[in-house]
């Protein structure tokens, strides 16, 4: 069993964590504060390939495995997962969707911007009354003249109203038959159809410097073109992002653990107390050992759902095991890295109370933790 990285995963791993650490982290509290969307962090990765890194090149991307897009999230979200989150939706959710089913048109049209970061997409799955349950959504498209007109709402979805935002796709009920499932299938929504709008950004808790709207569609009107993959097929093939969205939720949750353990690692070292810093208790060892022992167990779990991906084998299950338990990993190490800076640590000008704020979300973002388990015990054939 090879645990080594190859030269190539090495070399991104690199450049991802300078970029991080000399470009995103300095700018993390102040993006946090003010809610600001980092346009010209955005600009930057699109310069490093960091927006199509997985896909091929004949599309814009930059030939990447998975492997190297895991690290990549993972390292920017060490230093803030605002940015990391709106480099993974970019890719795992915005547009990965046109790599696996679009038509060689679509994938020219929409893909190679996307691939070369020229403009941002959303994913629009999730409604007011329809999140966990997403086969419950109520969104509308009928095919009229040609055409098929939208009526519905999103909530929740990254990347979707930004001045850079090309559009979103989204599922949407095109069917029904008497006695079956309503049909769903995907409907592209480029940003300048008329009867489609984005709200403000949500005031949030956490990835504040994250984009995140409610959408609405009002006898929205697009070309019957516009359909994403086979028609009747979209809530299917959403679940299939998700398995792989899920793989890089898992994995920004992996960078932000060890970004709390960087600065509580950091203070304990500092930090003096009964003349000697607190990094000498054993107290505070313990917990910086339990730290590290549960991030490195996460980045694994990570690592192999990668690698069966890029391998073509079945990672539903790892996929949602490793996204499962490195969102409570981060949850725990948030905390105890917050425990570690005591009253520094509830204080705004540290950054593992932005940490403390932004893990939350890992937790119920791609399947809520509730989800996971039902998902795992699924795959178990209970």
């Amino acid at each position: 069993m090879e645990f080594d990285l190859s030269d190539e995963q090495k070399a991104i791993q690199s450049l991802c964590r300078e970029f991080a650490q000399d470009e995103v982290r300095p700018r993390a509290e102040q993006m946090d504060a003010e809610a600001a969307f980092p346009y010209d962090l955005v600009e930057k990765m699109a310069a490093l390939g960091l927006m199509g890194l997985p896909f091929p090149e004949e599309y814009g991307g930059a030939g990447a495995d998975t492997v190297s897009y895991v690290l990549a999230v993972s390292e920017i979200a060490r230093a803030d997962a605002s940015t990391a989150i709106t480099l993974a939706a970019h890719v795992s959710l915005g547009s990965t969707p046109f790599f696996l089913f679009g038509t060689e048109e679509q994938k020219q049209r929409y893909l190679v911007p996307l691939a070369r970061g020229e403009m941002l997409w959303g994913f629009g799955l999730t409604e007011p009354q329809a999140g966990s349950d997403a086969g419950g959504a109520l969104t509308r498209a009928e095919l009229r003249d040609g055409s098929w007109i939208v009526n519905g709402t999103k909530a929740f979805i990254t990347n979707s109203g930004t001045k850079i935002t090309g559009g979103t796709t989204i599922t949407a009920i095109t069917g029904r038959d008497a006695e079956g499932p309503p049909e769903i299938s995907n409907i592209i929504v480029p940003q300048s159809t008329p009867g489609f709008s984005a709200s403000k950004t949500y005031r949030k808790m956490g990835w504040r410097a994250s984009d995140t709207r409610e959408l609405s569609f009002a006898d929205a009107k697009v070309p019957a073109e516009n359909l994403l993959g086979e028609r009747g097929k979209g809530l299917k093939q959403f679940l299939t992002i998700l398995d792989g969205g899920r793989i890089s939720v898992a994995a920004l949750s992996v960078g932000l653990a060890r970004g709390a353990y960087d600065e509580a690692l950091k203070y304990a070292k500092d930090r003096q107390q009964f003349g000697r810093p607190i990094s000498k208790f054993q107290a505070i060892q313990f917990k910086l050992a339990d730290m590290l022992c549960e991030i490195e167990h996460a980045q694994l779990m990570v690592l192999k759902a990668a690698w069966e991906k890029d391998a073509g084998r079945d990672f539903a299950m790892s996929a949602s095991l490793a996204k499962l338990y490195s969102g409570e990993v981060s949850r725990r190490v948030v905390n105890e890295a917050v425990q570690i800076h005591g009253g520094y640590g509830f204080m705004d000008e540290y950054p593992v109370s932005r940490m403390y704020r932004d893990q939350k979300i890992n937790e119920i973002g791609e399947g809520t933790n509730e989800i996971q388990r039902l998902i795992i015990a699924r795959l178990m054939g209970l």
